[in-house]
């Protein structure tokens, strides 16, 4: 029997909007496990992952007070996450902020302050930990969102470590419908996010089947014209020809045109390898080797995308080449006889592509014939997407949804209007959205009638977030184009098998509970940062007055009321009587005068340096983006830190050679510092060792400059400790982001003066001068006058016109 609007029962509870939200048995139950443990849930898209966590937010603010901090990997998802909370909690809208790079950092560092959530990207709170600008240690829930991700170097690793050494009461979610590949996979991530819990429900679980619908997976053969096959064939060759020299290096064992990846990665090894016993064949392969991954790429496009994608693609190839400082594998390949007659071939192509017309089939049927509402066109590639919505929208309302950053030929979407079209989508203002990757992860697309891969994904993750745009309320239709004999059925049966793989792998994973729990216990007692799990799990009550924290729960006794007996008040209500006070130990952000402090620029954090040195309780970090050098240590000393590659490409090209770069230094800072890290300083590229031996000698020489070896970024870490200790420590100096020395340019003064303003720093400072004209200008300008200039918020513009305009006390 249907049910209506008035049967359909809601979550109460204190902290959330009265009937705002539907119950469902399985995220009650998913809530009541990750709000005693520290969890990953594992939830088909569009099953409501997101309310697991609001659930597990509303309860821990509540229980335990303290802000909570949700991490999603793009803007567009951050900004849909800080929506839905908006509607869904009973707290004031300015105490859910949102954090992203469009944030100046200064504005950060004073929301998070005010706030009770945050919606947040990675990469900005790891900055923010980075550059001590905000602390963990009372936030008492975070949530990872996509938490596949957290592999590698991803940021996530980096916060859920300073989450459990930082937080008083940590609490930690991960999301994501495809956790991993496999059970290693898998495992990864809970160990990389401190995870003691996996809770999985499947479409096969009957409280979840009421709420799924099937969607099944069609897939349509394409047939390539014959002038698209000769294009290809063409290129095949050129590949050939280029692998035969790789070959005749040693490390190609085939010139097949078809090599896997696995194989090219192997080659390339091998290849730097040879660089790095100093012998000049491995500088030859290494270009050829760039060069068949060029013409791989062409192969790809004119296969599986389109040729006007491949147009595109040999427009930015040729224009690259044409470029001062343009790799000779690029001015190679549009050299070659026949690539220039692929590129023709490729001009004079003028007909529709039959990808192009199957799309338009297959729209016209979804939304024409069968009165569908909304499609969705996934593309791997950025071009394709853009030619795709051209010529769609001849036939379709359609839109294109791409990424941020721009690319020669090919310009992005800024979050506005990412925003701007999504808003349209769901109001059903137009019924067409041709998309690349940005649109799988997590963003609230609606229900639409056909999701159409215009090619296979290669990897389960990605194919499983894009099926979940379908069928989750009504049945729905997903369609997968394959061009016969290509990459594409190659990927399409790769997609099937990993999918297959993760399916078992989580159905595995729900049977196994206790032998994970072991694997995973004996993982984290590996991982001394996360020694403070122990109490957490427990659950625990932030005393703000004393430091404290008081236990609320004690998960030993189940998964806490809502597991094993699930409803509204166990969820609500879930809880023991307060247990005896424990104290837990805390890295807080140290005391003016406590620790030595690092300035580095936030550029570098591409290097693990500012991170590893922020790990340490006797150092404070500091990023800003720096006018001159990479770290500043004290009023005089600054350092220029450089890769042995990076040294040896800074004195034969570049924007900025090392020379400029430590002059402008040493007219800041009277100890100026060279750090060269790595080995084989004296075997990259195809420079003399006595020229490497001479650029040395000048920046000691001439420009004053210490020059230091270190081994690598762990040794640089040491070493920029040990000067900083003994500069501040030792010498009794302060750090000063502007240096000692005296001898600047009127320009440089006037920087010097802006920027000490509420201390914005050297960029700020340039564009209010840019902005005004003059320091006068910038001290007479109001606060909304402030806000015109690049880099200034709110915020930033209140606190400059606070220290220009108030009454000086003395």
């Amino acid at each position: 029997m249907a049910t209506t609007d008035e049967d359909v029962a809601s979550i109460e509870h204190p902290l959330l909007e009265p009937d705002f939200l539907e119950r469902r048995l399985y995220q009650l139950k998913l809530a009541g496990t990750a709000a005693n443990h520290h969890t990953l849930v594992c939830l088909p898209t569009g099953l409501g992952k997101t309310t697991v966590s609001l659930l597990v937010t509303a309860r821990r603010l509540e229980e335990v007070g303290g802000k909570s901090l949700m991490l999603a990997p793009t803007k567009p998802l951050v900004q849909q996450h800080a929506d839905f909370y908006r509607e869904a909690l009973q707290i004031p809208n300015e105490e859910i902020v949102v954090f992203t790079g469009d944030v100046s950092p200064d504005d950060r560092a004073e929301l998070w302050t005010e706030a009770t959530v945050v919606m947040a990207t990675p990469q900005v709170i790891e900055n923010d930990l980075v550059g001590s600008r905000v602390s963990l240690a009372n936030v008492s829930h975070v949530t990872f969102d996509e938490c596949h991700r957290a592999t590698g170097d991803y940021a996530y690793n980096y916060i859920a470590e300073r989450y459990h050494a930082d937080a008083n009461a940590p609490l930690v979610t991960g999301m994501s419908a495809s956790p991993g590949g496999d059970e290693e996979a898998i495992l990864e991530v809970c160990e990389n996010l401190g995870i003691a819990e996996v809770e999985v429900m499947t479409e096969e679980d009957a409280d979840v089947d009421e709420f799924t619908h099937e969607t099944e997976v069609e897939w349509e053969r394409i047939d390539l014209p014959d002038a698209v096959i000769e294009i290809r064939d063409t290129l095949n060759e050129v590949i050939k020809d280029r692998l035969e020299k790789l070959k005749e290096l040693g490390v190609a064992k085939s010139t097949q045109p078809d090599q896997s990846q696995k194989d090219l990665n192997r080659m390339r090894a091998e290849l730097q390898q040879l660089i790095n016993n100093d012998q000049s064949e491995g500088f030859e392969g290494m270009s050829v080797h760039a060069e068949v991954m060029k013409l791989r790429q062409a192969v790809t496009l004119v296969e599986t995308q389109s040729v006007e994608a491949l147009r595109r693609y040999f427009e930015r190839q040729r224009n690259q080449a044409r470029s001062s400082g343009a790799s000779k594998a690029s001015q190679r390949m549009v050299s070659d006889p026949r690539v220039r007659e692929a590129m023709r071939k490729a001009e004079s192509f003028d007909e529709l592509h039959p990808k192009y017309r199957k799309t338009r089939m297959l729209l016209a049927e979804t939304l024409g014939l069968e009165g569908g509402e909304r499609v969705i066109v996934f593309t791997e590639s950025r071009d394709t997407a853009e030619a795709l919505t051209d010529f769609l929208s001849e036939s379709f309302d359609a839109k294109r949804f791409v990424g941020q950053g721009d690319r020669e030929g090919s310009d992005g979407m800024t979050q506005k209007q990412q925003q701007e079209v999504l808003d349209e989508f769901r109001a059903g203002e137009f019924e067409v959205l041709v998309s690349t990757s940005v649109a799988e992860e997590g963003l609230d697309v609606p229900e639409v009638d056909l999701v159409l891969f215009y090619e296979p994904v290669p990897t389960a993750i990605r194919s499983i977030q894009r099926k979940g745009r379908t069928g989750r309320q009504s049945e729905g239709r997903v369609v997968v184009l394959m061009a016969e004999d290509t990459r594409d059925e190659a990927y399409f049966w790769i997609s099937r098998r990993r999918e297959k793989e993760m399916e078992s792998e989580l159905r595995d994973l729900k049977g196994m509970a206790d032998e994970l729990e072991d694997e995973l216990d004996d993982s984290q007692q590996s991982l001394a940062d996360f020694e403070a799990g122990s109490d957490s799990e427990r659950g625990v009550k932030v005393d703000e007055d004393d430091g404290k924290v008081d236990a609320v729960g004690d998960s030993s006794t189940g998964s806490g009321g809502v597991a094993d007996q699930p409803g509204l008040q166990e969820f609500a209500d879930a809880k023991s009587d307060p247990d005896e006070d424990s104290e837990v130990e805390t890295h807080e952000p140290h005391a003016d005068g406590d620790a030595v402090e690092i300035v580095a620029d936030q550029r570098e954090m591409d290097a693990n340096i500012a991170r590893d040195l922020s790990r340490r309780e006797e150092i404070d970090v500091r990023l800003e983006t720096l006018a001159v050098g990479d770290y500043v240590l004290s009023d005089r000393v600054a350092v220029e830190r450089k890769s042995v590659a990076d040294f040896v490409d800074s004195l034969v090209g570049g924007d900025r050679s090392v020379f400029e770069q430590v002059g402008a230094m040493a007219r800041h800072y009277s100890r100026p510092i060279v750090v060269v890290e790595g080995d084989g300083l004296y075997e990259q590229r195809d420079i003399h060792p006595n020229a490497v031996r001479g650029a040395l000698s000048s920046l000691a020489v001439d420009f004053g400059a210490s020059v230091l070896r270190t081994e690598s970024e762990a040794d640089t870490t040491e070493l920029l400790a040990v000067i900083a200790g003994r500069e501040q420590a030792t010498a009794d100096r302060e750090v000063s982001v502007h240096g000692e020395k005296a001898s600047k340019t009127l320009s440089e003064q006037q920087e010097y003066v802006v920027a000490s303003i509420a201390e914005i720093g050297p960029v700020t400072a340039r564009s209010l001068l840019e902005e005004f004209g003059t320091v006068e200008g910038v001290m007479i300008a109001t606060e909304d006058e402030l806000q015109a200039a690049d880099g200034v918020g709110q915020v930033t513009a209140e606190r400059i016109r606070e220290v220009i305009g108030s009454d000086y006390t003395g």
